[in-house]
């Protein structure tokens, strides 16, 4: 996914990008979910983070990063929960990514999160499975803004739509080379194309 910065953007506001797994868990669905996002409310400033997050039922109050039982850091992991990352896309001149993975431990039945933009796939941590036991399952690569009701909100990603003449990824916001991973780690890619571009739509309030 790319990672863009959101330097405008208001203490109340949040904005960024994420892989999502839903379970069902009786008559709820259960989220976890692993990505990047501006939040100054959480951090009091507006560094680009990485971040993870559940909830029990999508109503409760969910828990960010380690600040609540849940995830679990890898011991030497590359990237923590709540830790900044830099350098941010720059518009029409640079083009920065991250790639993750979220994918069930056949074993363990834990949800595994790993880096793999690096000389070797790197273990960031993992959801342990009582947080997202049940099933059918609905798998989810999510752009996102959250602002108040009524509010002008801000941008997703690099705020400016794809152009698929030119198909400039230092312009748009993306998910590419996304593939889905079966328990015996065998890898399919979902589309058939290189690249599935992110709209970048203001569409999500509370």
């Amino acid at each position: 996914m790319s990672i863009w910065a959101s330097p405008n953007q208001e203490n109340s506001q949040e904005s960024g990008a994420s892989l999502q797994i839903y379970c069902q868990d009786g008559g709820n669905y259960n989220l976890i979910q692993a990505g990047f996002h501006i939040s100054p409310s959480l951090y009091h400033n507006k560094d680009i983070r990485f971040f993870t997050y559940w909830t029990k039922d999508l109503k409760s109050r969910g828990c960010y990063n380690l600040k609540c039982p849940g995830f679990v850091s890898a011991r030497g992991a590359n990237l923590v929960p709540g830790q900044a990352i830099s350098p941010p896309s720059i518009y029409g001149k640079q083009d920065y990514y991250i790639r993750l993975s979220l994918n069930q431990d056949p074993n363990s039945e834990d949800w595994v999160v790993y880096r793999h933009d690096l000389e070797k796939p790197s273990l960031l941590g993992h959801f342990p499975k009582k947080l997202c036991p049940g099933i059918p399952r609905i798998q989810a690569l999510t752009g996102f803004v959250n602002y108040f009701k009524n509010a002008h909100g801000p941008p997703m990603g690099s705020g400016h739509f794809p152009n698929y003449e030119d198909h400039d990824d230092k312009k748009s916001a993306y998910f590419r080379r996304i593939q889905y991973y079966t328990p015996n780690d065998r890898s399919y890619n979902l589309f058939g194309v290189p690249m599935v571009k992110l709209l970048d739509r203001l569409d999500c309030c509370r």
